[in-house]
């Protein structure tokens, strides 16, 4: 597993690094950023990864995020991958809601997508490698978080993957793909017209289905002008009451879809899973 270190800078009592490699599940260079706190030598620390939104990369919540005072303060590495492959030979679409920078966490099966829209097998399985292999990461301690179309990857991926997440929170989130008009174009051209396939990529159909995780926080603003065709919050607070399913879902008065936002309650949800991540 070769890793090239693009960046290292000093940061809030740690070390904050830009890294790339050469991507088995993708077949592309990869970028990812990766805060670590300051540590006891030979210490393993746990994990919390991020996952950005529609035209994002790792670098949105790398510069915008504050997260790494909090990180710091908890002993947290974080973990912020890519959003979608990249490159000159990778398949692309004129809109911003789809090809590059809008991988949304799926394993594609469409042509001609399928070569390399694997970000669900890179982010549940090829880079937690990494990150294992390269990083004192204690793996048996993770969290995962996001936004917007990352909320949407966080909250499948942390309800898919449950024995391996301690803790699921999400900003903003895409509830549900199958619900909305981002969805149908992601889904359909990734995964296919057939509706039944989608379900493992959408949080109230995987809660529906039975999947659950201890508990879930998300944090949605009130302003936000995706809220009501896209995001539609509401879809989650009803599927989690319908189940059972545990979860504080907040509305933030005057709050809007951006990095002010998320950087407002950023320290929070890192003290949340800071908790849920103890030893």
């Amino acid at each position: 597993m070769t890793m090239e270190t693009v960046s290292l800078n000093r940061s809030h009592g740690g070390t904050q690094g830009v890294h790339k490699h050469v991507s088995a599940e993708t077949g592309t260079e990869m970028t990812f950023s990766v805060f670590v706190p300051d540590h006891a030598e030979g210490a393993k620390l746990p994990v919390l990864w991020y996952l950005s939104g529609l035209t994002c990369t790792h670098a949105n919540v790398t510069e915008k995020g504050e997260f790494r005072a909090a990180c710091a303060e908890h002993g947290l590495i974080f973990v912020a991958p890519d959003t979608s492959p990249r490159g000159e030979d990778v398949p692309d679409d004129e809109g911003y809601d789809f090809g590059k920078g809008a991988g949304f966490y799926v394993d594609a099966t469409e042509a001609p997508w399928a070569k390399n829209f694997r970000m669900r097998s890179y982010i549940e399985t090829e880079l937690p490698a990494l990150i294992a292999a390269q990083f004192p990461a204690e793996m048996a301690r993770q969290g995962i978080t996001g936004h917007s179309m990352g909320g949407h990857g966080a909250l499948t991926i942390g309800l898919r993957n449950a024995g391996r997440f301690r803790s699921v929170s999400a900003f903003s989130p895409i509830v549900s793909p199958l619900a909305c008009p981002w969805g149908d174009k992601a889904l359909t051209g990734y995964i296919g017209a057939d509706r039944a396939a989608w379900r493992e990529y959408d949080a109230c159909a995987l809660i529906a289905d039975g999947a659950r995780v201890p508990d879930l926080l998300v944090d949605q603003g009130s302003a936000d002008g995706f809220l009501e065709e896209q995001l539609k919050t509401q879809l989650l607070v009803e599927a989690c009451e319908n189940a059972g399913q545990p979860a504080t879902i907040r509305m933030q008065e005057g709050y809007d879809h951006s990095y002010y936002f998320i950087s407002t309650f950023m320290a929070g949800h890192v003290a949340w899973h800071a908790e849920r991540l103890k030893a």
